[in-house]
């Protein structure tokens, strides 16, 4: 049994056998087979080691011709270890005695293979480097799994995904039915890949370093979410108390029930409208259900998910509509422009060669803006669903007003087209940026003269204010909304806000942490955005709270010097408001 620590990023705990998607995209299928399929399962590896035999044998002229007989070598050693009697005994033995799948057999008898060459010291393991022996398993699976096809697309049976990664594309495309978990070496707390499981409600923890060489498929896992731990081949006493928590734990929001159907106030009456965060149309009636009083932000780009073309105007016009049935026309509906690029999914409409540093470079709104027959087609559509509800618009990553005034121009632009062709729309749509980077932060008293109102992106105002990859489970040190140059530049905006008379939401993961939930209050907010599965933790803090308590919160808050000591004060705050939930906190 391994225990292994990470960043949890979607609660809940989850058990089953793993799903291995290798950091070369291998795709390990089910681990054992039934006793009439064993035939028929080690004569697929037959079949498939002589093919890859023949490949190594046709790859050692090739390369030999081409670089000499020393680089060819290489090639004709592959052949040599997938005829090894030794070899073909062990993973005769995993078919024809174990029942193991042909490629979990491959990868464990090859792993293992590694790992006692390991041990026999680092001479001894010259001869067969790690990368070669890696690549002997990659060729044998690619000709297994090729007869099966992927499956990630066509699972069989629940699993637990173990990846070095998931694009945002993938995991919005996961079957819930059949995904326990999600655990990968990759990540950060609020990358776009550990925001879909949240809102997918699928436990996940990210950044737990490198694991996938110690895991195979089929293996058993188990993946807490809520304390960002993962366990590998955990023993019997372990499997059955983590079954009993999966079966019988209940979240926080089990002793936060407070009337649901009603809006929140402070307990000395200031109302904190709670909106909901969404990815999907499906999850909008979720958010109603659980009490946000509309949706403070729609990410649209997930329209582009697993698509070769893009979405039409009507696709585009349908997705929006339904979210408008899901939630009443009355509940405000905040509809966020396309944010295509960086870690999201690649866009034919972004630059041609690969970038740099994509967070700094071509995305978002410098997407659209670039290509305008792209913005325009979202916009009218987003026009023409706001005849049908309380649809706002929201502009996201502006960094300039000249930006911010080249998309209210091209808005305006649109709006005349679809006069003249007779179309219905609101004429009044309210319009409103995002708030994050410090750019925008600092010059927010501008901007509030631009807009109706703002929304704080509080994940990538940290990313971009602190230099952190928000992605990057190495920085997740530096990565903290408590950090008090952050906490400023909110405080910069909310008075903005505030001056100008517009409203102001705070839209990031920040917003959906209880811990949280006191500071931005007691910075002024009055408006918080989050997703489902927290709306409740945050509906019961605040109507524990009073006013001139959050106040004091936040002051204290400001004049700490460094995020550690803000989550320290917050933790304790919390553990003597709220000891019934928050007692057991531990310290950071």
């Amino acid at each position: 049994m391994q225990i292994i620590r990470g960043i949890g990023v979607s609660q809940g705990v989850a058990v089953g056998p793993a799903l291995v998607l290798d950091t070369q995209g291998l795709r390990i299928p089910q681990q054992k087979v039934k006793p009439e399929q064993v035939s028929a399962e080690w004569n697929r590896l037959q079949i498939a080691l002589r093919e890859v035999v023949k490949d190594a044998a046709l790859a050692q002229e090739d390369v030999t011709r081409r670089l000499g007989a020393q680089y060819g070598a290489i090639f004709a050693s592959h052949a040599m270890l997938l005829e090894d009697p030794l070899l073909i005994e062990e993973l005769q033995k995993l078919i024809q005695v174990d029942r193991y799948t042909a490629e979990y057999a491959v990868t464990r008898a090859i792993r293992g293979f590694i790992e006692k060459l390991k041990a026999l010291g680092e001479k001894s393991f010259l001869a067969w480097r790690a990368s070669d022996l890696h690549d002997i398993e990659r060729r044998i699976l690619d000709q297994l799994i090729g007869e099966r096809g992927d499956p990630l697309l066509n699972l069989a049976e629940p699993v637990i995904i173990a990846a070095h990664d998931l694009t945002p594309s993938e995991t919005a495309s996961l079957d819930r039915s059949k995904v326990y978990a999600i655990a990968t070496e990759h990540g950060g707390k609020t990358s776009h890949t550990a925001i879909l499981a949240n809102a997918l409600e699928i436990p996940a923890v990210v950044g737990l370093g490198p694991f996938l060489n110690q895991i195979s498929g089929g293996d058993t896992l188990i993946v807490d979410g809520t304390d960002g731990t993962m366990i590998l081949n955990p023993d019997p006493a372990t499997l059955y108390r983590y079954r009993r928590i999966r079966d019988s734990r209940l979240s926080k929001t089990g002793h936060w029930v407070v009337g649901l159907q009603r809006p929140v106030s402070t307990r000395d009456g200031v109302h904190i409208r709670l909106l909901g965060n969404i990815e999907f149309p499906e999850e909008a009636s979720s958010c109603v259900a659980r009490g946000a009083e509309g949706i403070g932000l729609y990410r649209t780009e997930f329209l582009y998910a697993g698509r070769s073309c893009d979405p039409t105007e009507e696709e585009h016009y349908r997705a929006y509509t339904r979210v408008l049935r899901e939630v009443g026309s009355d509940r405000p509906v905040v509809i966020r422009t396309l944010d295509l690029g960086a870690d999201k999914f690649a866009s034919a409409h972004a630059v041609s060669a690969p970038e740099k540093n994509p967070s700094l470079g071509v995305r978002s709104v410098r997407v659209c803006l670039r290509d305008t027959g792209l913005f325009r087609k979202q916009l009218r559509a987003i026009l023409r669903a706001s005849a049908h509800g309380n649809v706002r618009i929201m502009f996201p990553m502006v960094s300039t007003t000249t930006e911010l005034t080249a998309c209210r121009g091209l808005l305006e632009d649109v709006k005349e087209d679809l006069s003249h062709e007779g179309v219905a729309f609101n004429a009044n749509i309210p319009v409103g940026t995002m708030i994050e980077v410090p750019s925008a932060a600092l010059m927010a008293d501008r901007f509030a003269q631009m807009v109706d109102f703002f929304s704080i992106g509080t994940n990538d105002l940290i990313q971009y204010t602190l230099a952190a990859d928000r992605t990057n489970e190495h920085v997740a040190d530096l990565y903290n909304p408590a950090d008090p140059a952050v906490l400023r530049l909110i405080e910069r905006v909310v008075r903005a806000a505030e001056d100008r008379g517009i409203s102001v939401n705070v839209c990031g993961e920040m917003s959906g942490d209880p811990l949280f939930t006191p500071l931005l209050v007691g910075l002024g907010l009055r408006q918080l955005s989050l997703t489902a599965n927290n709306l409740a933790d945050v509906r019961a803090v605040v109507s524990r709270l009073d006013l001139p308590t959050a106040q004091r919160i936040a002051q204290t808050a400001l004049e700490l010097d460094s995020a550690r000591e803000i989550v320290s004060f917050l933790r304790a705050e919390m553990k003597r408001i709220y000891p019934d939930v928050f007692g057991d906190l531990g310290d950071e």
